[in-house]
């Protein structure tokens, strides 16, 4: 806890002052562009890995990066994807995975997950991802499956299918690896050759 201390006692001594028109600023107005959907992690920083701001980025942390399809029930996801598209009228959505990803190497190695039965529920939302990956234990390519699995869970939810519709917002998927800092954007339009 004392580091958590010493970061907050750096952030209001060097760090606040130094941006305090942007704070100010945002008090009073909340316009993040983008919609991050990414893994819980705590090696995969959202505003560390794209630069941002403050008040840039919307960001939605799941065990997995894992969104689940559209339902009448309401859970903190989908209300979450819903504020983010419909009231802060975001334009891109990003469902970002990672190497080495927990969730995904557990399901790609099928660890039994029976004392851990709240997370075996949850990464049932990435049974679609699984199916279509080849090869058992190949966790990058259940990442980017992944991934991909979950941009179309996303499109599922209304307001997302409206705005895409409208052409208000983009969709996209990306898979950051940790080791390298890379970011490959599994959206990206390819050029034939």
């Amino acid at each position: 806890m004392q580091d958590l201390t010493d970061g907050l006692a750096r952030f209001q001594r060097d760090v606040f002052p130094a941006k305090k028109e942007l704070f100010a600023h945002l008090a009073t107005h909340h316009t993040p562009g983008t919609l991050f959907i990414g893994c819980s992690d705590a090696r995969v920083v959202p505003e560390l890995i794209t630069g941002t701001e403050p008040g840039d980025l919307f960001v939605v942390r799941t065990a997995g990066n894992l969104v689940p399809a559209h339902t009448p029930e309401a859970d903190g996801v989908s209300a979450s994807i819903e504020y983010a598209v419909a009231t802060l009228n975001v334009r891109d959505i990003v469902v970002c995975g990672h190497s080495a990803c927990g969730a995904m190497t557990a399901l790609a190695e099928r660890h039994d997950l029976s004392s851990a039965p709240a997370v075996a529920s949850w990464l049932r939302h990435a049974d679609a991802s699984v199916a279509r990956t080849a090869a058992d234990g190949d966790v990058p390519a259940l990442v980017r499956q992944n991934v991909l699995a979950q941009l179309a869970n996303l499109a599922t939810h209304p307001a997302v299918a409206r705005a895409t519709a409208a052409g208000r917002v983009a969709l996209h998927g990306w898979v950051y690896d940790i080791a390298t800092g890379a970011v490959e954007d599994l959206t990206a339009p390819t050029l034939a050759s």
